[in-house]
């Protein structure tokens, strides 16, 4: 039979998702023989609890129901301007929200995407250049999956990675290549270590062709500096290489030092000869920010100098699966066109969002300071994104104790928090980490006022693993 496990593409076997692997398998096993459980493993807000915006869904409801524009009464439900963005968006399809748009997205959205492009980077952007996508993920797959060829091809990827690019290079065949950030200087990326890489892959034969930057970084949570992203142009010019940007987490920034700033107007910024020939694709999603809309499944990539021939054949590859999700794109026009001063929702707008990230940045610094006064345990502060990655020291003890469960040790410390606290994390094996380092990743949210209870938790089960392993094995505190 041709659905055999023996028989499957072995692409399929190889490729992992720590995501949702076996620690989440065991969170849901224990959910449902009734233990409450805090998923920490997925940057998923609306599942823990923040509020939707309430202007987007307004719209989107107006859109999915649009006989309520034609009650009388709907002015005393709905304001003015979320019902004018409704009959807005209506009008750029072909037939509701329940047609086909085009396969690279409605022209009108993507349109407003291009805008708010060129408003950010003040530099212009093309809205044929701009591709609707079922959130980011689809788009990177996408990308990737014109990029790889075969085993040969390699991808340069940061070590921790999040595993979307690990799994969908094995899944496509080709060879992930990576370059390790430095925990010690918060994360950062050393070009050296980029070039080591590169020359490391080139010696197995293996023939680098893009270069991914997760910026904010997940799982790192550090912020790319404009000098770092002029390093890393440079060097893709140099090495004639696609950089990928994974700016998903660009409305997520908890530090003033370091503001988000995009490999596009950097690009521009250097001049020709880089930003005439260096190629880049950059990614955004309406599921992270204040946003958080992770079930919608919206996102965009914009293409800037790849050849139009190419160009053709990724809209070819994207015409297969006909549409992207028509509502997810009306929630990435709202994200990249929210009401503005003088609107009648945008006193309200402004204060939800406001409201969230002046949360997160709170949340970001009492999980980070509750890792640090935590045994064995050291954690850089979280700059952006949605996340924390602690260094987890283990002792011997503990070593000894997951090697005869036949577990990678971080996994059995990641089973022994679930088992004992019902904190649900993602090891950072799943990730990529140097030989003999651990870590654990964990969202910054939980609800606030849950969150001095859920670092309480965690810091009494870890003290008393540690107590409990390094008596084991007579070890003392690092």
């Amino acid at each position: 039979m041709a659905l055999e496990y023996e028989s499957l593409n072995e692409n399929v076997k190889k490729c992992q998702y720590a995501v949702r692997g076996e620690l989440y398998l065991r969170a849901s096993e224990l959910q449902k023989e009734g233990k409450k459980i805090i998923f920490t493993n997925v940057g998923n807000p609306h599942a823990l609890g923040q509020k939707p915006l309430t202007f987007p869904r307004q719209v989107v409801a107006l859109c999915q129901a649009p006989f309520l524009l034609d009650d009388p009464n709907v002015g005393m439900l709905f304001p003015a301007d979320a019902i004018a963005r409704a009959k807005h968006y209506l009008s750029l399809t072909s037939g509701g929200l329940g047609a086909y748009s085009d396969s690279r997205g409605l022209p009108g959205v993507r349109k407003e995407v291009a805008e708010f492009i060129q408003r950010r980077d003040g530099y212009p952007s093309d809205p044929e250049l701009i591709f609707l996508t079922d959130g980011a993920s689809k788009g990177v797959m996408q990308i990737l999956n014109c990029v790889i060829r075969g085993e040969r091809d390699g991808i340069l990827v940061p070590v921790p990675q999040y595993p979307l690019y690990s799994a969908t290079i094995s899944l496509l065949g080709g060879s992930l290549v990576p370059y390790y950030l430095d925990e010690s200087e918060n994360w950062g990326l050393d070009v050296n270590n980029l070039r080591q890489s590169v020359a490391q892959a080139r010696s197995q034969g293996i023939s680098v062709r893009a270069m991914v930057i997760i910026n904010p970084g997940n799982p790192t949570g550090q912020c790319l500096s404009e000098a770092n992203l002029r390093e890393i142009l440079r060097f893709c010019y140099n090495e004639k290489l696609v950089l990928l940007g994974d700016e998903v987490y660009q409305q997520n920034i908890y530090q003033d030092e370091r503001p988000f700033i995009s490999s596009k107007k950097v690009l521009m910024d250097m001049g020709s000869p880089f930003s005439k020939e260096v190629q880049l694709v950059s990614f955004h999603t309406v599921s992270k920010g204040y946003w958080g809309e992770c079930g919608q499944r919206g996102g965009y990539f914009e293409m800037t100098n790849i050849p139009p021939r190419v160009v053709e054949e990724i809209y070819k590859v994207a015409s297969i699966a006909l549409s992207p999700n028509v509502s997810a794109q009306i929630f990435m026009g709202l994200m990249v066109s929210p009401p503005k001063p003088g609107d009648i929702s945008y006193d309200q707008f402004a204060r939800e969002s406001k409201g969230i990230l002046e949360s997160l940045r709170r949340r970001a610094k009492i999980m980070t300071d509750g890792f640090n006064s935590c045994k064995n345990v050291v954690c850089n502060f979280t700059e952006g994104a949605m996340y924390s990655f602690p260094q987890i020291r283990l002792p011997p003890g503990a070593l000894q104790a997951a090697k005869e469960a036949g577990k990678v040790a971080d996994v059995f410390y990641c089973l022994k928090l679930l088992e004992a606290t019902g904190i649900s994390t993602v090891p950072g094996s799943g990730f990529g980490q140097k030989e003999g380092v651990f870590h654990l990743r964990t969202t910054i949210l939980p609800a606030e006022e849950e969150m001095p209870e859920i670092m309480d938790s965690f810091k009494k089960f870890n003290d008393e693993f540690m107590t409990q392993y390094e008596k084991n094995f007579g070890y003392s505190r690092m």
